[in-house]
């Protein structure tokens, strides 16, 4: 389900300024179909810009994160990982062998949350999904 999302154009919609090495990030997590760490996003951008460092894609990221542009994931590996902040509501699904993170939606899963939400006495306003398995038909 990847979706590209101009990271670019949201920060400026925020009113953020842009330097190069930001928009170096931004281009970056633009183009990612994946969740990626930190330091995988500073791997991408380097091989991009060599000059960028761990530490200006860290505050980066938490720039981008504070004004709402990222959303950070914490899928139970130790590691932050992010992706572009969407109004498309998805859950995810995380093989806990590889580490691959899976986007989905599912309206019948939807429906029972906010049906449940309901009969304990709650309209839901939100929520976040992660789904821990391993492959069942993996030929190792």
């Amino acid at each position: 389900m990847a979706h590209i999302i101009d990271i670019e154009t949201l920060c400026a919609t925020k009113g953020l300024r842009i330097t190069d090495q930001r928009r170096v990030v931004a281009r970056v997590l633009s183009e990612a179909d994946d969740h990626p760490d930190v330091e995988a996003l500073h791997m991408r951008c380097a091989a991009v810009d060599p000059r960028i460092s761990i530490a200006t894609v860290y505050r980066t990221v938490r720039l981008f994160e504070e004004a709402g542009i990222l959303e950070r994931h914490e899928f139970g590996d130790g590691r932050s990982r992010y992706e572009a902040a969407s109004d498309e509501h998805h859950d995810h699904l995380i093989d806990v062998e590889t580490g691959k993170v899976i986007e989905f939606v599912d309206e019948e899963l939807e429906a029972l949350q906010r049906r449940i939400a309901e009969k304990l006495g709650f309209r839901l306003v939100d929520h976040r999904m992660e789904l821990y398995g391993v492959a069942v038909d993996r030929k190792d």
